[in-house]
């Protein structure tokens, strides 16, 4: 690793850096404010009667709304391809990528439902 190569992975790390601190300061920050202004401290603290769905179930949702939007992405990009004659390098990119957003919409949709 002589020269630019070493830069990639410390940029990485220095943005992923950054990000936490300034999260993190800014988390302080807001709540010192709000303890100079006397505000109570159980707002920094979540009540057990919100009811959040599970990170699994909202990941195993999208995973598989997404793979099954790639999935028919590709079948009907060869329709396309083969009986209306779309160019091979056009049909397939356009409609995977078409497909996979139609299917992380449908994802976060019905994730939002979840909530209720």
């Amino acid at each position: 690793m002589q020269g630019p190569e070493i830069l990639i992975p410390l940029i990485f790390f220095g943005s992923i850096f950054g990000i936490v601190y300034l999260f993190v300061t800014a988390r302080n920050k807001e709540r010192l404010a709000l303890i100079e202004k006397g505000a109570d401290a159980s707002i920094f603290y979540s009540s057990k009667e919100k009811r959040v769905t599970p990170i699994w179930k909202v990941l195993i949702l999208n995973v598989s709304l997404l793979l099954m939007g790639i999935g028919i992405g590709i079948f009907i990009a060869g329709i396309l391809h083969l009986s209306i004659g779309v160019d091979e390098d056009i049909a397939y990119p356009g409609t995977i990528f078409l497909m996979a957003g139609v299917g992380l919409f449908a994802g976060f949709t019905m994730t939002k439902n979840l909530d209720k």
